[in-house]
């Protein structure tokens, strides 16, 4: 899934399809911020970022505790999140 494939859900009258757009767009940049790191670190990047390393680990953190919080949040209102590969 890439981002362009969300943009159904996220035009969509229906608040879960909303909802799971987001969940899907977060859980797409993550993984994209993720791999940046460790491509930085193995020295593998083709471009030297101008935000500090441990800004980026601090941004990659945070999305990862609010892709968990919106997986909860999911639960509790009965939004079914489907497993997607990225």
């Amino acid at each position: 899934m890439e981002l362009k494939d969300t943009v159904g859900l996220m035009v969509s009258s229906d608040y879960k399809e909303r909802f799971a757009a987001e969940y899907y767009q977060t859980l797409i940049r993550y993984k994209k911020l993720d791999v940046m790191i460790d491509k930085y670190y193995k020295n593998q990047l083709d471009f030297t970022p101008t935000c500090p390393i441990f800004v980026l680990k601090m941004q990659r953190d945070i999305m990862l505790q609010y892709i968990a919080m919106l997986e909860k949040r999911a639960k509790y209102e009965g939004i079914e999140l489907e497993d997607v590969d990225l």
